[in-house]
């Protein structure tokens, strides 16, 4: 099987990022740049959103993403983790990082508070492929924390709404205290041109929704395959599934597209901690369209 992996229709170009860019502000890609933390949210019992700024105004100056892309956040003496965008790119001044506490670095990044510093490198990856969907209808499925790297396109399609065609978020989390952006999913439940479908897999005696994993909600999703793209980013088995789901509801496989997770070292292709099948997700992806997944033996749904 070849192991060559062709540029997706939908994703295009690469945006700028710190890997072949020249002038990078620290002279060196893999010195982090200081930011501080200004603002704390919790979001659930072990997920809190970083709102972080760039010291440096030159730096500040320089640094543009897309939604989709990552950086790897350093904790000083710790080491460092790659973290997905969580807030809107047009927000030139600050950027958020939405972690889970799962880890050494994650850990000790939940324990900083509000003023303490940390290091950024980044902007690295590809991105969701919005100028590229411009005009379609856009169906999103998410699970758990797999909403925050999605949360970027949502409020990126959201101020551009004229855009896009019908647009329709399916989320899912464990239990209601899992759910993430709690206060965002409430203002998009009102919205006329939005429709916000939400399960959880166990309820409690607060939910009224519906309880079962997020495919359960697709009965209720009405657009025309045809003319629609679906982003899905979550758990790997709730990735599976949904895609499965979609392509039988007659998305075609180059219409379907999810950012992968797999744990990466040094966001630049060097390292190999992300290889599979001779493509390197931090450079290659981590967003992919499902009609690449074939060529990738060990994510093959």
């Amino acid at each position: 099987m070849s192991t060559e992996v062709k540029t997706p229709t939908l994703t295009g170009a690469k945006p700028r990022n710190m890997w072949g860019v020249t002038g990078v502000p620290t002279g060196n890609l893999y010195v982090p740049m200081p930011a501080v933390i200004e603002k704390i949210i919790v979001e659930t019992p072990d997920t809190k959103t970083f709102r972080l700024r760039l010291e440096d105004p030159k730096h500040a100056e320089w640094f543009t993403w897309e939604p989709g892309q990552f950086v790897e956040l350093s904790v000083f003496g710790a080491g460092e983790a790659p973290i997905g965008f969580a807030s809107s790119p047009l927000e030139r001044s600050w950027f958020e990082l939405t972690i889970v506490n799962r880890g050494k670095v994650t850990g000790l990044m939940h324990e900083l508070k509000e003023g303490d510093r940390v290091g950024i490198r980044g902007p690295l990856g590809n991105c969701w492929p919005l100028e590229a969907i411009k005009g379609k209808d856009i169906l999103i499925i998410s699970g758990g924390c797999g909403l925050a790297p999605l949360r970027p396109a949502i409020l990126y399609i959201l101020a551009n709404r004229q855009d896009y065609g019908e647009f329709w978020l399916l989320y899912g989390a464990r239990t209601p205290a899992d759910i993430n952006y709690k206060y965002d999913l409430v203002e998009w439940e009102k919205r006329d041109d939005f429709h916000v479908l939400q399960t959880v897999d166990v309820g409690d005696e607060s939910w009224t929704g519906n309880v079962g994993v997020v495919t359960t909600l697709l009965d209720q999703v009405k657009l025309d395959a045809a003319n629609a793209v679906a982003l899905t980013c979550g758990p790997p088995i709730m990735i599976k599934f949904a895609t499965l789901a979609l392509v039988k509801m007659g998305f075609s496989e180059d219409r379907v597209v999810t950012s992968l997770e797999r744990y990466m070292k040094c966001g630049v292709g060097k390292c190999g901690h992300c290889c599979v099948n001779h493509v390197y997700l931090c450079t290659e992806g981590p967003v992919f369209t499902y009609a690449q997944l074939q060529e990738f033996p060990e994510t093959r749904a």
